[in-house]
C-alpha cells in the first residue's frame, strides 16, 4: 500500500543571504576594516589611521571612512631599559645613556667612598669613564632578570676584544621607575670583582671587629 507523505524543509536557522548586511551591521557594526600606520606632520609620535568599508544595501556601492585614532608609545620593560644602558656605554654614546638616568637617581660604585647624585653628576662619572677607558673594553652581560617592572639583576664581565678581563667580574642592580610615560633608572648599585682577594683573612678581620663591638658597645655609634 502507497501511503504518501509530505516533506516539509527545516526552519532556516541563519538569516537569508539578502539580509546578511543588515546582521553583520547590526551585530558587529564594522563589517571591514582595515588600519595603517603613518607619521603624524609634525610629530614624532606615529597615528593608526582605521579604514573602515560599508554599504546601506547589496546595490549601493560600498563607502568608506578614515578615523585617526592617536597611537600609543610602547614602554620598554626594565630589563630592555638596563640592555640599552649598557648598550651606550660599550658604544660612548652619552646621548643615548641621558634619557635612560632620573633626574634624582642615586648610584652607588662601591669602589668609591661615596655615591654618585643625581642625573648630571652621574653622567659626568660614566663621560669620564668613557673619555679614559678604551672602546675595546666592553660589559659583556652574563644574565639579567626580566620578570620585575621596576627592579633589574644583572651579573656581568668585562671583556678586551671579545676575549675575558681578568678581575673583572661583578654584579648590578638596578631600581626603575615611571617618569611622564617613560621608564628611568632612579637607584643603582655595583659590586665588582676585587684585584686582591683575602679569602679566610677577611672572615679573620670580619670576626676581630665584632668582637670589639661585644666588648665595646659604644663603638657600634661611630659605624
Amino acid at each position: 500500500m502507497l501511503v504518501s507523505s509530505k516533506i516539509s524543509p527545516l526552519p532556516c536557522l541563519q538569516p537569508p543571504a539578502h539580509n546578511l548586511h543588515g546582521v553583520f551591521t547590526k551585530s558587529f557594526l564594522l563589517p571591514y576594516s582595515r588600519t595603517l600606520t603613518a607619521p603624524r606632520k609634525g610629530s614624532p609620535t606615529p597615528r593608526t589611521l582605521i579604514k573602515v568599508s560599508s554599504s546601506s544595501s547589496p546595490s549601493s556601492e560600498n563607502q568608506a571612512a578614515v578615523f585617526d585614532v592617536a597611537s600609543k608609545p610602547q614602554v620598554q620593560d626594565a630589563a630592555e631599559v638596563v640592555r640599552r644602558f649598557y648598550g651606550g656605554i660599550n658604544g660612548r654614546d652619552l646621548a643615548s645613556v641621558e634619557p635612560l638616568i632620573g633626574e634624582k637617581c642615586v648610584y652607588e660604585d662601591l669602589i668609591f667612598p661615596r655615591p654618585f647624585v643625581g642625573r648630571k653628576e652621574i653622567l659626568e662619572f660614566f663621560k669620564s669613564f668613557m673619555d679614559s677607558i678604551s672602546k675595546d673594553l666592553q660589559f659583556a652581560i652574563d644574565d639579567i632578570s626580566a620578570e620585575d617592572s621596576s627592579a633589574v639583576g644583572v651579573t656581568w664581565h668585562l671583556e678586551w676584544k671579545g676575549k675575558a678581563f681578568p678581575f673583572s667580574k661583578g654584579c648590578s642592580f638596578y631600581r626603575l621607575e615611571m617618569v611622564d610615560g617613560t621608564r628611568q633608572i632612579v637607584y643603582g648599585r655595583d659590586v665588582v670583582e676585587p684585584a686582591i682577594k683575602p679569602g679566610k683573612t677577611a672572615l679573620g678581620a670580619i670576626r676581630a671587629v665584632t668582637w670589639l663591638l661585644q666588648q665595646f658597645p659604644q663603638l657600634a655609634d661611630q659605624l
